[in-house]
């Protein structure tokens, strides 16, 4: 195991669902000791991690059988839904929760950023936690000294750097605790979804430093993000779990390909202010030439839309509206005051929109669909933040000048209806 950074075999978690009892530790007990010689639980009796399923068990596998092995100086993405077992996984790789199966073989020291205020002692001021942190970790306090304007100086906290954290914003909190893990004398590095309460420059700034001690250090960085830009700017090797149990472990872009074939249709948020009988958007899906959601530079895009009326809606259009990765709109599209009839009759419609090239920024994309009467001065329904997709450089060999730009080129689009 010299070359080997964590070892997981055949772990798994099982929780009980419901309300956590308040009884004594010795009512605790006794039952414990009851339940053992009388069975009265079944220890099979555990369903699945998956939430769409109903179920009478009362108990839960949040992680089944789960085998994999990360070599040192790997940086690891850990991708899934919400719910997939990404947090309980890691909670059990930072030894702050046990297996109920299996076991988990550690070769270093682990500094984990799972949640905010995770290792701070709220009434101690920032610059007290910094060494309260790397003595748990093991370090002496000349070691922690040497390190010291390195931290603060990368978290930005100068001037708070003698109050206590119970003042800070969950920015700071953040800011400080990545600044401490990232520095101090780790051979691990676990990080949550918790990077996501900073803001984008501090994003980028975490992102930059993970990159450079998994390189210049050989530090081993496990990441769990939505973010699949991150994931794919910053990992080599990826996990994908889905439903407590790994799906695949593999290349970043494998990983990538297989999250978005299992999460590529509709989904997300309708605005019960829009929602209304007449009206249903059934289905919104992106087709494009190329393998699941990955969208070439350059390449063409194709969004369909499948929407029930339940009688005809005169003068209505639809449109949509692309958005980046920070929330700001890169390119809208309508039909609206078409020649072309658009719900004119009761029943199911699909429509496609074509974007012969559609020109992106490399990154992380997702999309606001409206549907509207009167020109679009009466909303008829309103899904926002549906089929994420990533855009990427297909044509290793050219030098993409405009990769520099923000915004977004069309040369032409096309609707019509199938």
């Amino acid at each position: 195991m010299n070359n080997i950074a964590i070892k997981v075999e055949g772990v798994s978690k099982k929780y009980r669902l419901g309300v956590v009892s308040s009884v004594t530790l010795k009512k605790d007990i006794k039952k414990a000791i009851h339940n053992f010689f009388f069975k009265t639980k079944k220890i099979d009796d555990v369903s699945e991690n998956d939430r769409s399923l109903s179920d009478e068990s009362e108990y839960v596998w949040s992680l089944k059988d789960i085998n994999f092995e990360i070599e040192k100086g790997d940086v690891i993405g850990i991708i899934g839904k919400n719910g997939a077992g990404k947090s309980t996984l890691l909670k059990i790789l930072s030894q702050i929760t046990a297996p109920t199966e299996g076991k988990v073989k550690i070769n270093g020291k682990i500094a984990s950023l799972l949640e905010v205020g995770t290792g701070f002692h709220p009434e101690l001021t920032g610059l007290q936690n910094i060494y309260l942190n790397g003595s748990i970790l093991g370090m002496r306090k000349s070691e922690i000294t040497s390190k010291l304007n390195e931290i603060i100086e990368f978290a930005g906290v100068q001037r708070y750097i003698d109050t206590p954290v119970k003042r800070y914003s969950s920015g700071m909190y953040v800011r400080l605790a990545f600044a401490i893990a990232a520095h101090l004398d780790t051979d691990i590095l676990i990080i949550d979804e918790v990077l996501a309460v900073g803001d984008a420059e501090f994003q980028n700034k975490c992102i930059g430093k993970m990159n450079e001690i998994s390189k210049k250090d050989g530090k081993t960085v496990l990441f769990v993000s939505h973010n699949i830009n991150s994931i794919s700017n910053l990992t080599n090797k990826c996990i994908l779990l889905e439903n407590g149990k790994i799906n695949f472990v593999g290349k970043t872009e494998e990983a990538i390909a297989k999250y978005y074939s299992k999460n590529k249709n509709i989904v997300n948020t309708y605005n019960a202010e829009y929602n209304n009988e007449r009206l249903k958007v059934l289905n919104v899906e992106i087709v494009t030439t190329y393998t699941s959601f990955t969208q070439a530079c350059e390449g063409i895009f194709k969004i369909r839309f499948t929407i029930q009326t339940s009688e005809p809606i005169n003068n209505a259009g639809i449109s949509f509206q692309i958005f980046n990765n920070i929330d700001a709109p890169i390119v809208h599209i309508s039909l609206f005051n078409s020649e072309q009839p658009f719900l004119s009759s009761s029943g199911v419609h699909t429509y496609e929109c074509e974007i012969p090239k559609l020109r992106l920024f490399m990154g992380d994309y997702k999309i606001n669909v409206y549907v509207a009467e009167n020109s679009g001065q009466n909303l008829l329904e309103v899904i926002e933040g549906i089929c994420p997709f990533n855009v990427k450089m297909i044509n290793k060999h050219r030098d993409y000048d405009w990769q520099a730009n923000s915004c977004a080129y069309l040369e032409e689009f096309n609707w019509k209806k199938t």
